[in-house]
């Protein structure tokens, strides 16, 4: 959208000075101002998808060329009435706010425009207005971007459900931002900077001290994410791509077709054994890469202590891959996995019960038995290039360990959730094209890096986690399995616990 004739008159956000303006309020608009990108369409579908499945982004895909319509020949207005109608209408306002919290902000991330957070960031109060729904954008600005007031479009509700339509206050574009303004900061206080990138941005705008456009430029690149105050390391949704139109209109298409392939995979890997699972898999489309070489005594273990493989935790399907690697049947164990996926397993499983010391008595047994144990110390998974806390418990229990590295390439859905159904984890990781797997191993520890040296198991676990993360250019944190459950599901993770809380600040 190009800036409008008057607004030749206003100078850029390439013009601002942003040196000295720490005690200065700051208000701006959303798309194209403080995003990049000028269309919400993506945002929305990616609230659809999280809380109405294909059907629901297929209904908004069919919507969009209305709202499209409306946009360009009757008002903005009118266009985001129908966005937010095709994606709300008939939702339960806590699901909507869950998705805002746990799905959303990754995407915003990636959209920071440079210079109006250049401007933006050097004020010491920021207030963002805009035209979508506040329930939907208010988590990630305050949370993440520090905002200190956001004033969005209001939606109705009936008894917890969206009703689809907005307030009697309306939508909030053109003179309706100028109202909500000056409601919020009352007549006698005047905001130092406004910043707006389209027509229906001037009537705010005016009311500012200083006035700035954000003009369209192809080939802005968003800002990057270490540049901005806090990292998302959390988050949920499905989909691995921010949904424009086009990738939209994609996923619909592949769907049907993603689904009988995710059935034929899931079950035809289920079923095959595990000395022929990595040729199988490769021979359906899922690319395996194998680096490094476990230990020759891993390969050979019988009558001796069994080997622990410290696996980083990318998907509920690790173990299953790294037993694929290795060529031979294995024992995985987990704090909480659905029934139905270690029914579909092709090796071992053991269920951890949060005990300290049953959980440990029974990797003592596999390990006595001679047996090679695949276990994920972070507990829980982690999408971005951060490795969780990890449990020492591997380390107290042996010193016959083997550090793994995993790196999960997806292109459409992701294989994890916090907030759905866990049991669909396998079937939406195979539903991607070519889902691809990459599988390191490190070399086994040394006895003086052991516990056996006398060093504590806190130490061992931690140099583990180093070195992997070394491997995959990750950060480590402390962050645990409670941190990323709590902060995205209300949870502490459990299999059928309904969350106590709606998510709200997710770690950083």
């Amino acid at each position: 959208m190009a800036v409008p004739r008057t607004a030749n008159r206003i100078p850029t956000i390439y013009q601002c000075d942003s040196k000295g303006r720490e005690n200065q309020t700051v208000v701006a608009d959303l798309d194209g101002t403080l995003l990049v990108g000028r269309s919400s369409f993506p945002y929305f579908a990616l609230i659809a998808f999280d809380v109405g499945g294909i059907l629901r982004l297929l209904f908004l895909l069919l919507a969009a060329p209305l709202a499209g319509l409306l946009y360009h020949f009757v008002s903005e207005s009118a266009g985001i009435r129908v966005l937010i109608f095709a994606t709300f209408a008939g939702v339960k306002v806590a699901d909507i706010k869950s998705a805002a919290s746990a799905v959303l902000p990754k995407h915003y991330s990636e959209d920071v425009h440079p210079e109006t957070w250049r401007v933006f960031s050097s004020c010491g109060r920021k207030c963002v207005l805009t035209a979508n729904p506040r329930i939907m954008v208010e988590p990630y600005l305050k949370n993440y971007l520090g905002v200190d007031v956001v004033l969005g479009t209001e939606i109705s509700s009936y008894k917890g459900i969206a009703t689809g339509f907005v307030t009697s206050i309306g939508v909030l574009v053109g003179k309706n931002k100028a109202t909500a303004l000056r409601r919020t900061f009352g007549a006698d206080s005047v905001p130092d900077i406004g910043i707006g990138d389209r027509k229906t941005d001037f009537p705010f705008m005016k009311l500012c001290k200083e006035r700035y456009i954000v003009p369209s430029r192809p080939g802005v690149r968003p800002v990057r994410q270490d540049a901005l105050p806090k990292p998302v390391i959390f988050h949920d949704g499905r989909l691995v791509q921010k949904p424009t139109p086009l990738m939209a209109l994609l996923i619909v298409l592949w769907f049907p077709i993603g689904l009988i392939l995710t059935i034929l995979r899931v079950f035809i890997g289920s079923l095959t054994p595990i000395s022929l699972n990595y040729h199988v898999i490769n021979l359906l489309g899922c690319p395996t890469t194998i680096k490094g070489a476990p230990p020759n005594d891993a390969k050979h273990s019988s009558g001796k202590k069994g080997v622990v493989f410290v696996v980083s935790h990318r998907t509920v399907i690790d173990a299953v891959y790294v037993s694929a690697c290795l060529g031979c049947m294995t024992t995985t164990i987990s704090y909480s996995v659905p029934g139905f996926t270690e029914f579909l397993s092709p090796i071992k499983t053991a269920r951890l019960t949060r005990d300290r010391a049953k959980d440990a008595k029974l990797i003592e047994q596999i390990l006595d038995e001679g047996r090679y144990l695949v276990m994920c110390p972070e507990g829980t998974t982690c999408r971005e290039p951060y490795l969780l806390r990890f449990s020492s418990l591997f380390a107290e229990l042996t010193d016959q360990i083997v550090p793994v590295a995993i790196v999960v390439k997806t292109s459409m859905f992701h294989g994890t959730t916090a907030r759905g159904y866990k049991w669909l984890d396998p079937f939406f990781f195979y539903m991607n094209p070519m889902p691809a797997y990459e599988v390191t191993f490190l070399n086994k520890l040394s006895p003086d890096q052991t516990c056996s040296a006398g060093k504590s198991s806190y130490d061992v676990a931690n140099s583990v986690q180093e070195m992997i993360a070394k491997t995959l250019n990750y950060k480590c944190t402390n962050l645990t399995r409670k941190d990323k459950y709590r902060a995205l599901a209300g949870t502490d993770g459990l299999v059928g616990q309904k969350p106590t809380r709606a998510a709200t600040k997710v770690p950083g």
